[in-house]
């Protein structure tokens, strides 16, 4: 029984807190979007950036920012992307609600952008920005792999 116990306390450590590591967010490695016309992504002014990721799955990044520019503008400049949802972070990384996130999505309170496609084999780093500057980004399944 004790075995058991250890065992499961042992994976929980592992999924919630293993393998986790601040994400940087260095020259070369900032928040981009796509633009509309042109398929390279380009880096955007934000602000109070956090960020965890894992080398061991690329669906672990998480990120939390601000940024100054406008939906209006965001949507004239870099490509949406359609069927954004949220993969739900660890509970200690309280900054990334993925429920709220989403819902804010499907009511239009906030929209989604393409970061980068492909940023690993079948996934795309996608970017959810509300109207008072509040973004969030994530790794998820592409929608070409799907």
């Amino acid at each position: 029984m004790l075995t058991g116990l250890a065992a499961g306390i042992a994976m929980y450590w592992l999924q919630v807190y293993a393998f986790y590591e601040p994400a940087t967010f260095t020259p070369g490695a900032e928040i981009r979007l796509t633009p509309i016309i042109g398929t390279l992504p380009e880096a955007i002014v934000v602000a109070g950036v956090q960020g965890i990721d894992a080398a061991s799955s690329p669906l672990r990044f998480r990120a939390c920012f601000t940024t100054p520019l406008s939906l209006a503008m965001l949507t004239e400049t870099y490509r949406t992307y359609d069927a954004a949802e949220p993969t739900i972070a660890p509970g200690w990384f309280d900054c990334f609600d993925a429920r709220a996130i989403g819902d804010a999505l499907e009511n239009g309170e906030a929209l989604a952008f393409l970061s980068e496609a492909a940023i690993a084999p079948k996934i795309d780093r996608v970017v959810a920005v509300f109207p008072d500057g509040r973004a969030y980004a994530w790794h998820q399944v592409s929608m070409k792999a799907e």
